[in-house]
């Protein structure tokens, strides 16, 4: 597994992530997941099925695992894992995530289930949260989701609590995801975040895949910059996989199956990704280890040819309508 420096950061990681969205609470935007999950989702099982994928990661030589306090139980099965398999320090990065709270109460049917605050209160509760579960393991906090609405990325006196608690060693880097159409003018402002001259970010983790790939420019020119870059989502929530079954989207999967001669529509995922040099890890959002080995497979694969991602590009939606369309996903 091919490791990097994330940006200027010092932390060192895998190209290949594994985030635990899906495994680390009952529902989530995912389609497909009636199959991927046992049908008892208790928070048994889905600790039993977190340490399975988290241990098939770490066979694989995956070396940076991405969790968030709103993942449910996400963040108390990461740091049971790291101590009952005997983790060493070293040997795996760990990124979590603070500014929704999970509210669901481990119902897949719960009418909300996060809450978003980006007050300088919500992240120091819940870096002590987060802090309490992972112990001393944290190494990149990101703010969830810094959208333009939530003005966490001009918030004079949260920026400096962020570099603050980088100082004082809380964690040792300080990220930003980015969500939504405005991403890219999000960006430019993690980029210009400054505290006494110092820069705030230095991780950014957003949004690239087949059929939203318009951040690619921005996010070369932050690489280009310093800043570690992460992509989530690069299954789109399950539409480029073999779990879509949504009518709409049978002619893009039947496009995508034809560009590249009918290989694995999830590997194709991973591959497109990955052929970006500017990504340092592409996270895997794998439910079950035989999803997981799939996404390894893509990440050793020679890698795509232009003329491959040149006929993926005319897959590309307008990111409006993307973005549109993940809000009417549903949470199963």
């Amino acid at each position: 597994m091919e490791r990097r420096r994330l940006g200027t950061s010092g932390l060192e990681v895998t190209r290949l992530g594994l985030g635990l969205a899906a495994i680390g609470r009952p529902g989530y935007i995912t389609l497909g997941r009636a199959r991927d999950l046992p049908a008892t989702r208790s928070p048994d099982a889905l600790w039993a099925r977190c340490a399975e994928v988290l241990d098939a990661a770490r066979a694989a030589g995956i070396r940076y695992v991405d969790a968030a306090r709103s993942y449910g139980r996400a963040e108390e099965f990461l740091g049971r894992w790291l101590v009952e398999r005997g983790v060493a320090r070293d040997e795996v990065t760990v990124g979590s995530k603070w500014g929704y709270r999970y509210t669901a109460g481990w119902a897949v049917d719960a009418p909300v289930h996060e809450q978003k605050e980006h007050s300088v209160e919500r992240f120091r509760a819940q870096l002590e949260e987060t802090r309490a579960l992972v112990g001393d393991r944290v190494d990149l906090y990101q703010i969830h989701s810094a959208t333009i609405d939530s003005g966490a990325l001009v918030k004079a006196e949260l920026l400096a609590a962020l570099v603050e608690a980088r100082r004082r060693s809380a964690f040792r880097a300080v990220g930003a995801t980015l969500s939504g159409p405005e991403s890219a003018r999000a960006l430019e402002l993690v980029l210009a975040a400054r505290v006494d001259g110092e820069r705030v970010f230095d991780v950014v983790q957003a949004t690239l895949n087949v059929l939203e790939p318009s951040l690619a420019g921005a996010l070369a020119v932050a690489h280009d910059a310093g800043l570690g870059v992460i992509v989530k989502e690069v299954h789109a929530n399950g539409r480029l996989s073999d779990a879509n079954d949504r009518v709409d989207d049978q002619p893009m999967l039947g496009a995508l199956r034809a560009a590249t001669d009918g290989l694995p529509v999830d590997q194709v995922a991973v591959a497109f990704a990955l052929a970006h040099p500017f990504v340092d890890v592409v996270l895997s959002g794998a439910a079950t280890t035989a999803q997981l080995a799939s996404h390894v497979a893509a990440a050793g694969a020679p890698p795509l040819g232009a003329g491959v991602r040149d006929r993926l590009a005319a897959l590309a939606e307008p990111p409006e309508r993307y973005w549109r369309t993940r809000g009417a996903l549903p949470w199963t």
